[in-house]
């Protein structure tokens, strides 16, 4: 059996590895005001912050089920089952439109919820992806997506908790607001949902927190890992993401994959310009 791999765009997987695993990736939608695009094909993150900054009306959505089914009868060309890893499903009605297109599709199709996004999603992925590469069964390759996603720690910094607010998605972080002027909030992802980490009172405390947090992460993996792989995310602020990568990758010391890249519009509409993220990933071997 060939399996292949079908995600969304808020995976945000460099081009190049989406390519070199024929990993499928259906965008998510953005709407800018009266503008309905596709993530990562007609709207860019850098017109996303600018509509941000000027309190343009954004808003967000699943594809459609016959987008995601689209998707799948693509795979299916080449392979015999499918695995859709999808961000979490606490997020975002994507994973529900995944299992009704699933239901018409021409091969098996696993669904899998991440309960996660980014590279925390994306990561995931490409584990699978390997897995399917070596020969593994539609039950393993959706296993090892499921673990890695599970895995995963993320943590981020927003400049301010309203655009969360505004899009319905600040969960457990709503304790903050009433103090959101006054702080710089970490967050993180914890069972699909945003929860509160830690506060702290300026922007250079909140990156010095999320590189100690993120090496910590780094330093307490799970049991049956074989290492791990970090990501740095951002949305137009490239500089203090370069940076926190070069630091991550210092203390991997070669040990995985540290990949820098901005947020899409999709995330980025929910978190807002001048946030900054970080996956930590553990790495485990196929079983």
């Amino acid at each position: 059996m060939t399996v292949a791999l079908v995600t969304d765009s808020t995976a945000y997987l460099p081009a190049d590895l989406v390519a070199a695993h024929g990993i499928r990736v259906v965008p998510v939608r953005v709407a800018l005001g009266d503008d309905d695009l596709a993530e990562g094909v007609a709207v860019t993150s850098a017109e996303l912050a600018a509509a941000l900054r000027a309190r343009k009306p954004v808003r967000t959505a699943a594809p459609s089920p016959r987008a995601m089914l689209a998707a799948y009868e693509e795979a299916a060309v080449r392979a015999d089952a499918v695995v859709s890893v999808h961000l979490s499903g606490a997020m975002s009605s994507t994973v529900a439109v995944a299992q009704a297109a699933a239901r018409s599709a021409p091969v098996p199709v696993e669904v899998v919820d991440s309960r996660s996004v980014a590279m925390g999603l994306g990561y995931a992925v490409l584990a699978a992806a390997e897995v399917a590469g070596a020969g593994g069964s539609l039950s393993e390759v959706a296993a090892m997506a499921g673990r890695r996603a599970r895995a995963a720690t993320l943590r981020f910094s927003v400049d301010t908790l309203e655009y969360l607010r505004r899009g319905g998605r600040i969960g457990a972080a709503r304790s903050l607001l009433g103090t959101a002027l006054a702080i710089k909030p970490i967050l993180g992802l914890v069972g699909g949902t945003i929860v509160p980490v830690e506060r702290v009172r300026t922007s250079s405390r909140a990156l010095a927190r999320l590189e100690a947090l993120a090496i910590d992460a780094m330093a307490a993996l799970p049991a049956g890992s074989t290492g791990c792989d970090v990501a740095v995310h951002h949305l137009d602020d490239q500089a203090r993401a370069d940076r926190l990568g070069d630091t991550l990758r210092e203390h991997l010391d070669g040990r995985g994959r540290v990949l820098v890249t901005e947020l899409g519009a999709v995330v980025g509409a929910h978190v807002g310009p001048g946030t900054l993220a970080t996956v930590v990933s553990p790495r485990f071997d196929a079983r």
